[in-house]
C-alpha cells in the first residue's frame, strides 16, 4: 500500500486537455452573444440587414447594404464598436483572473488581487479632480486609470521583494492588499476634498463601457494582444506552476522569473482593460470557475476557454445593462455583481469542501 501511495505522488497529475466539443460549446456561446449585443438597442435593426451590412463591408461579390445612412452609422459607430469593446474587456478579466488563480494558487484569486482596482481607481479619482478648467476629463481618465493601475502593483512588488521572501506568492498576495488599502485611502481622501466630483467619480467606480466609437477599442487593442499572447503561450507552465514551486523548479522551470513575467502581462493587460471599462467585478472569478465546474480542465485549456467565455459573459452583461431598465442604462458592474456575489459563495463553499 505505501508503495501505491509513493508511486501516486510521483507520478504527475492528469488534466483534461482542450476538446473540440467545449471550444465549439466556447465559440458558439461567444457568437450567440455577438450577434444579441449587436441587435439590442432602441433602434430597431434586422438580423437580415445586420449581416447584408456586415457582407458589404467585408466586399464580398455582390453583398450590398440596405440601411439608411443613419441606421448604418447607428451600427458601425456605436453598437459594434461597443460590443467589441466589451469583448476585449470581459476576455481580458477572464483571462488574467484564471491566470492569477494558476500563479498564485489561489482558487479565490482576480484580475484584481495585487491592487489594480484601487490604484485604476486612484488614477481616475485625480483626472477627475484635478483636472483643468477647459480640459475634458474624460480623455484623461484612460491613462490616469491605466498608470494607477500599473503603479499600484509595482509598489505591491517591490513590498513583496522587500521582504526578501519575493517567491512566496502569500507574500506578494499580502503586499498587493497592503498597497490596495493605502490607495484606497489615498482616493478617500481627495474625494472628500473634491466633494463635487462625487457623483462622476462614482459612476466611473460602477464601471460601464463607452460609446465614443472606435477610439477606445484602439486604444487597447495592443495591450490586450500583447498580454493574452503571453498568458496563453504559458499556460502549459501555468498547469505545471499551479501544482507547486518546488514541483515547478524540478522540472526546470524558473518560478520567480516566470511568475513576473504572467503577473506583469495580467497587469498591464488587466489595467488597459480598466482604463476604458472601469471596475468591474467577478469577472475573473465567475468565468474561470464556471468553466473548471463544467469541464474539469487544467490550465492548458482553462486559459483559452476562459478568453472565449469572458468575451461573450460580459457582451451579454452589458446587453442587459442597456436593456433591462431601458431607456436608462445600468452600470455593468452593478450586473456582473449582482451575477457574481451568489457565484463567488458557491466557490468558496466548493473550495472549503474540497480543501477537507
Amino acid at each position: 500500500m505505501e508503495a501505491a501511495a509513493t508511486q501516486a505522488r510521483t507520478e504527475p497529475v492528469r488534466v483534461r486537455g482542450l476538446t473540440p466539443l467545449w471550444v465549439c460549446v466556447a465559440v458558439a456561446f461567444l457568437l450567440v452573444s455577438l450577434v444579441l449585443g449587436v441587435v439590442a438597442g432602441p433602434v430597431d435593426i434586422g438580423v437580415g440587414a445586420i449581416l447584408q451590412s456586415v457582407a458589404a463591408h467585408l466586399h464580398l461579390p455582390g453583398a450590398t447594404s440596405s440601411l439608411n445612412p443613419v441606421d448604418n452609422a447607428i451600427l458601425w459607430q456605436l453598437r459594434v464598436p461597443r460590443v467589441v469593446l466589451a469583448a476585449l474587456v470581459g476576455m481580458m478579466l477572464a483571462l488574467s483572473g484564471a491566470t492569477y488563480q494558476g500563479v498564485f494558487r489561489n482558487p479565490l484569486a482576480d484580475p484584481y488581487l495585487l491592487g489594480v482596482a484601487a490604484g485604476a481607481g486612484l488614477g481616475a479619482t485625480i483626472a477627475i479632480a484635478y483636472v483643468p478648467n477647459g480640459v475634458d476629463a474624460h480623455r484623461l481618465i484612460p491613462p490616469a486609470a491605466f498608470l494607477g493601475g500599473i503603479s499600484a502593483v509595482v509598489v505591491a512588488y517591490a513590498i513583496g521583494r522587500s521582504a526578501g521572501r519575493e517567491r512566496d506568492s502569500v507574500t506578494l498576495i499580502l503586499a498587493g492588499v497592503t498597497v490596495a488599502s493605502f490607495f484606497t485611502a489615498i482616493q478617500a481622501f481627495v474625494q472628500q476634498r473634491h466633494a463635487d466630483t462625487l457623483q462622476q467619480v462614482y459612476s466611473w467606480i460602477l464601471g460601464g463601457l463607452p460609446t465614443s466609437g472606435w477610439s477606445d477599442v484602439w486604444l487597447i487593442l495592443p495591450y490586450v494582444v500583447v498580454s493574452s499572447t503571453i498568458m496563453l503561450l504559458y499556460r502549459r507552465v501555468i498547469d505545471v506552476m499551479s501544482v507547486g514551486d518546488e514541483e515547478a523548479a524540478t522540472l526546470g522551470i524558473n518560478v520567480r522569473r516566470t511568475r513576473l513575467l504572467l503577473v506583469i502581462a495580467a497587469t498591464i493587460g488587466t489595467a488597459a482593460a480598466v482604463a476604458v471599462s472601469g471596475l468591474i467585478a467577478f469577472v475573473g472569478i465567475i468565468v474561470p470557475h464556471a468553466i473548471r465546474l463544467l469541464t474539469g480542465a487544467g490550465y492548458r485549456a482553462l486559459l483559452p476557454l476562459s478568453a472565449i467565455a469572458g468575451a461573450g459573459f460580459l457582451v451579454l452583461c452589458d446587453v442587459i445593462a442597456r436593456t433591462a431598465a431601458a431607456p436608462a442604462e445600468i452600470p455593468i458592474g452593478i450586473i456582473t455583481a449582482f451575477f457574481g456575489a451568489p457565484f463567488f459563495a458557491i466557490v468558496l463553499r466548493s473550495t472549503k469542501g474540497g480543501s477537507r
